[in-house]
């Protein structure tokens, strides 16, 4: 997604999110996000064990880079590319960038990144532990994975 600071600096923005649960796991934001940028998150979710079996994304040059590929390549996970002009393909992010405009970029004139930042933290914490979904029984995405995890039969990996 992109949008443009008060002064008319652009910015744009990463939005990662977990199908399962609906979980948004992370939100990048500044003013260019390249391949190094994503292969970065990605690192990091991985170091904190949410790493993707499958990442779905659009054909965005940082997602079609030499470096984003090699990356999956080498983590296992597999690369599912929607069709271009087909972004109903990508449903759940697609519905998360519109409450997320709707609820964070189109309520604030930003003076800078940090405040985009700051104001995208907060409500990502209301998003995925205070705000029940209809789709998840009424429940926010944390106690959902939660409760999901607590009652399944299959192990856990490390």
């Amino acid at each position: 997604m992109s949008d443009t600071l008060y002064h008319g600096t652009r910015f744009r923005t990463f939005n990662l999110i977990d199908d399962f649960n609906r979980e948004a796991l992370y939100i990048e934001i500044d003013t260019s996000l390249r391949a190094p940028h994503v292969v970065r998150i990605l690192e990091r979710l991985k170091t904190q064990g949410r790493c993707p079996e499958t990442i779905r994304v659009d054909n965005g040059p940082e997602f079609l880079s030499e470096e984003f590929r090699r990356w999956c390549r080498d983590n296992g996970v597999i690369i599912r590319y929607i069709q271009p002009g087909k972004p109903n393909q990508n449903a759940y992010i697609e519905r998360f960038n519109r409450t997320y405009r709707n609820e964070v970029l189109n309520l604030y004139l930003f003076r800078s990144l940090d405040e985009v930042r700051e104001i995208t933290g907060r409500w990502l914490m209301e998003y995925n532990d205070q705000r029940p979904h209809d789709a998840l029984d009424g429940m926010p995405p944390s106690l959902y994975a939660k409760q999901v995890v607590e009652n399944s039969t299959f192990e856990m990996c490390a």
